[in-house]
């Protein structure tokens, strides 16, 4: 009879060129994750750093960004990446018909779901639900939104980003909807990330250190082998 371990040994592969990526926290594996279209997802990375989507361990990008949703961005994502990515549509300033064809867009290109801002109104949710055939991903950043009048326009996934706030949000939320799929900022620290699962997230969204802060450390590794190279020399 085999007995079944509660830590089960993962074999690991990596290259002399490709040992060096960002790797998500160990504790997101705790979280039950989204399976989207036959594909269980539990860690989003949250970038649109392209050189960061094609370096990590994570389950999938989640690509939103601060500025007007563009397709030349969601192209140049979706051409590197080589995990499932959720684009954003809008929401804030861009909501309506145009969300639904920038999610349309979207689609076409390859992303599996699209993501909607919090301020996006029910209207512009219900617009892009009919436009599309990927999963329409709300955010909520608040314990006092309307839930339901969100999933009553169509909301697939809840992305949950309260900041401190999001495990009380979440399990607010589950309090009335057990069953909804629930992506949610996890903060810095294993103790938060779990909270957050513990809570009521199915999965986690993980924001890596910048671009500059890893070349940062790269940097600083070059001058100590460059230092102690000639050092050896002047022994």
């Amino acid at each position: 009879m085999i007995e079944n371990n509660k830590s089960k040994y993962v074999p690991e592969l990596t290259s002399n060129l490709r040992n060096n990526y960002v790797s998500i926290p160990n504790v997101i594996s705790k979280a039950s994750g989204i399976r989207i279209f036959g594909k269980r997802l539990k860690s989003f990375i949250f970038t649109t750093d392209v050189a960061i989507i094609k370096n990590t361990n994570a389950d999938a990008v989640i690509a939103v960004y601060p500025f007007t949703p563009q397709p030349t961005i969601t192209q140049a994502i979706l051409s590197v990446s080589d995990i499932p990515v959720l684009c954003g549509v809008g929401g804030g300033l861009t909501h309506g018909t145009r969300s639904a064809n920038i999610a349309l867009h979207a689609e076409f290109q390859g992303a599996i779901g699209a993501i909607l801002n919090s301020p996006a109104p029910d209207e512009t949710i219900r617009y892009v639900k009919e436009s599309i055939d990927i999963p329409v991903v709300v955010t909520i950043v608040s314990e006092l939104t309307d839930v339901q009048s969100k999933i009553d326009a169509g909301a697939d996934i809840l992305n949950v980003s309260g900041g401190a706030n999001t495990p009380k949000i979440i399990r607010k939320i589950r309090e009335k909807f057990p069953y909804i799929p629930i992506i949610a900022t996890g903060g810095t620290t294993e103790e938060s990330i779990l909270e957050t699962i513990e809570a009521g997230a199915n999965a986690i969204t993980y924001t890596p250190p910048t671009n500059a802060q890893l070349f940062k450390h790269k940097m600083q590794e070059y001058r100590d082998i460059e230092n102690k190279k000639y050092n050896k020399e002047f022994e």
